[in-house]
């Protein structure tokens, strides 16, 4: 199954008209945050498959217009063709706003999967706002990374650990990914192509 991971930046090739060359063969949508909610409903609508999301520290018109035919993840596992999905919303605190959140509290979120995870049988991909922490943030507050996002890639090793939040421009899709041991640690900002069929994934 193809899988379409999104985040931050509504890319031309999915605007309208989409590209219909390039993602024809979809068979999901996974969003990381910080994008319109109408975006999510024109590409639930459009390309016919399940789009499940997590709200990004800017996503602030999520509380009153959610997007269409799409599932918010967040504090969730999502079972779809043998895939367990879990989603995590939000950035690092930095000032005050909405979907943001220390490292205890992030800490204490992911705490509380914990029983649903081991129930379902593991994790196969991770989908969230922000990174884990070193791998691929920054050390401002805002854009800094989970440690505990580390904790639950080193627990659970699903294949994939997909986020948003950094803005990078990428001249090959494999400058996107960091292996850390069997996890793919994928910045989906615009967009990010990949396959996987059940538990085993591809590039």
């Amino acid at each position: 199954m193809k899988i379409l991971a999104i985040s931050d930046y509504v890319h031309p090739a999915l605007r309208r008209p989409i590209d219909r060359r390039l993602f024809s063969s979809v068979g999901l949508v996974l969003s990381c945050g910080d994008l319109p909610p109408e975006y999510l409903t024109y590409l639930a609508a459009k390309l016919k498959v399940p789009l499940y999301y997590v709200r990004g520290n800017h996503d602030i018109r999520y509380g009153s217009k959610r997007p269409d035919g799409c599932m918010d993840l967040d504090l969730k596992v999502a079972q779809y063709k043998g895939i367990n999905i879990v989603g995590l919303e939000g950035s690092r605190w930095y000032n005050g706003g909405p979907y943001q959140y220390s490292e205890a509290e992030m800490r204490k979120r992911i705490r509380r999967l914990r029983s649903t995870i081991r129930r379902k049988g593991g994790i196969d991909i991770v989908i969230a706002h922000a990174p884990p922490r070193h791998i691929h943030d920054a050390e401002d507050r805002c854009h800094r990374g989970f440690q505990s996002f580390r904790w639950l890639i080193d627990h659970y090793a699903p294949a994939y650990f997909i986020h948003g939040h950094i803005h990078a421009l990428f001249s090959d899709p494999s400058e996107r990914v960091t292996v850390i041991d069997k996890t793919k640690v994928v910045n989906s900002y615009g967009y990010y192509l990949f396959d996987m069929d059940g538990k085993r994934a591809a590039e």
